[in-house]
């Protein structure tokens, strides 16, 4: 809970590099104090906000952001996690020319990043910020030998990608075991999928399907070493890492030490 830098500010302090943090980009002193660097380009990753127009077409060559799908797939602001929620089998970086709109500005550079049936929002981030990296660099050498191609894209294929709510990751079990786990890996490590045990809120970190298992949706079928095996509309998850409000995350084995659960007992989505 402590206010801390961020690496790219450490390492600017560091170097002794101008940092510019303000509040809103809208301000007119703000926009001439970029304006005054004489920018060829401006490279924007994970900014949380929106850059007036009048930014955009100050460096020479544009804005280029850094987004974390394969545009024109996930546009807007969870694209890790609804990839995820989702299925996808792939997702990627994209460097993309912004303009005006959302995520909608001509297609620089892309690169393509499977996605496991391991991978949470947390570990797919991990890889595709190493993935940008190289990404950006790439584009800007290109950019600078004049080979950066610019390519619309296609607004009929476009999905979006709502920001996340807390609401949304209370576990609903009458959806299918793959689906569920699909959740747990989206919403890890924000805002972790959750579930009521025995009328106690629980957060679930980590869970895998459990083939051949059935019974009535959110019903515990079984205590084993490793997980609490719940049954869904479809299949059973086992759930392997839980955490209660107010204590830390831990194995399932750990937790039950400190929290009886039984066949029998019942996961909801209320209280």
């Amino acid at each position: 809970m402590r206010l801390t830098a961020s690496p790219v500010k450490q390492l600017a302090l560091a170097s002794n590099l101008p940092l510019l943090q303000p509040a809103s980009l809208k301000s007119v002193d703000v926009q001439q104090e970029l304006a005054n660097y004489a920018a060829d380009v401006m490279v924007v990753a994970a900014y949380g906000l929106i850059l007036p127009s009048a930014l955009l077409q100050l460096p020479r060559y544009g804005c280029l952001n850094i987004h974390a799908s394969l545009l024109p797939r996930w546009r807007g602001a969870a694209p890790i996690q609804r990839a995820i929620l989702a299925g996808d089998d792939k997702t990627g970086i994209t460097i993309m020319q912004m303009d005006a709109g959302l995520d909608t500005g001509d297609i620089l550079l892309k690169k393509d990043c499977p996605i496991t049936a391991h991978d949470s929002t947390q570990t797919l981030h991990a890889k595709l910020a190493k993935l940008g990296a190289e990404a950006i660099v790439e584009a800007l050498c290109l950019l600078e030998q004049g080979k950066l191609k610019s390519v619309p894209q296609n607004a009929v294929e476009a999905t979006y990608a709502a920001k996340l709510s807390k609401p949304e990751a209370l576990i609903d079990w009458s959806e299918s075991a793959t689906q569920i786990m699909r959740a747990v890996h989206a919403y890890n490590p924000f805002p972790i999928a959750s579930t009521i045990l025995n009328g106690v809120p629980v957060k679930i970190w980590q869970a895998n399907v459990r083939d051949g298992a059935e019974g009535v949706a959110g019903t515990v079928l079984a205590i084993e070493k490793n997980g609490i095996i719940v049954a869904c509309g479809q299949g059973a998850l086992c759930l392997e890492v839980l955490q209660r409000q107010n204590a830390k995350a831990l194995p399932a084995v750990q937790f039950m030490q400190g929290f009886a659960v039984h066949p029998g007992d019942r996961c909801t989505s209320f209280l």
